[in-house]
């Protein structure tokens, strides 16, 4: 059996998996190169500089450079994990939202369905505004970009999904402004899992950003000003006329 024999078929996470595991001796092995070469470059800084023990010197700098290396590889691979199916998306994102923003005074609501609309993994309300957030993940060769106005997905245009939760965004903003009497508007927000995105990316009505900073975007644009009060109600009246998921 040829090598494209035993991959045919295959989904790209798996086949992903699996040369990530054949990889291994060669990522080892080009980690002690890096080492060896930080060992030498170390010494010759130590003799450059007339630090003590510069052998020592050396094998920190190896080390040092040893352990960068493997914390990459990791990061690398654990920034699949989501795209890959071992981890979920919104429960990564749900933690770091609580942990970010109850304490400034936001409620975050999970697992919702908006009426005539796609379901949405957050719903935030805050003394800043109301943002809905979404989760989705894609392989890490997937460049996550605008050019002009259009969000470009690979070689894919993304306004299926911008357009999903813009479209969501605005149908829920109406529903929460007849039945609590608050007039709001609601911005969209994706988190992405993988792919490659610089940091932020706002095109064709959404703005997509890595999970980590979903908070800190949240806290720095606000849209609006909730007293305490206007929070509580815009909350109970969203957990009352959004279907929860389950």
């Amino acid at each position: 059996m040829t090598p494209d024999d035993q991959v045919h078929g295959l989904s790209p996470q798996v086949m992903y998996e699996q040369f990530w595991l054949k990889e291994a001796d060669q990522r080892r092995k080009m980690r002690m190169v890096k080492a060896a070469a930080g060992l030498v470059v170390g010494i010759l800084l130590a003799y450059r500089f007339d630090l003590p023990a510069p052998p020592a010197v050396g094998l920190a700098a190896g080390l040092l450079v040893a352990g960068a290396d493997m914390f990459w590889a990791w990061y690398s691979y654990e920034a699949t994990a989501v795209w890959r199916g071992r981890r979920r998306g919104e429960v990564i994102t749900g933690k770091l939202l609580r942990r970010k923003l109850r304490r400034l005074g936001y409620q975050v609501l999970d697992g919702r369905a908006v009426p005539g609309q796609a379901s949405i993994d957050h719903l935030v309300i805050g003394p800043g505004g109301i943002w809905v957030v979404d989760n989705e993940a894609w392989d890490p060769e997937t460049e996550i970009a605008r050019y002009g106005d259009r969000l470009f997905l690979g070689e894919k245009y993304g306004t299926k999904v911008a357009k999903a939760l813009v479209d969501a965004s605005d149908s829920l903003a109406q529903v929460l402004s007849r039945e609590s009497g608050i007039p709001v508007t609601i911005e969209p927000l994706l988190a992405v899992h993988g792919g490659r995105l610089r940091r932020t990316v706002t095109a064709e009505g959404l703005t997509l950003l890595k999970p980590r900073l979903v908070a800190r975007w949240i806290v720095r644009g606000p849209r609006a000003e909730f007293d305490e009060s206007q929070v509580e109600l815009l909350a109970r009246t969203a957990a009352r006329v959004l279907r929860r998921m389950s």
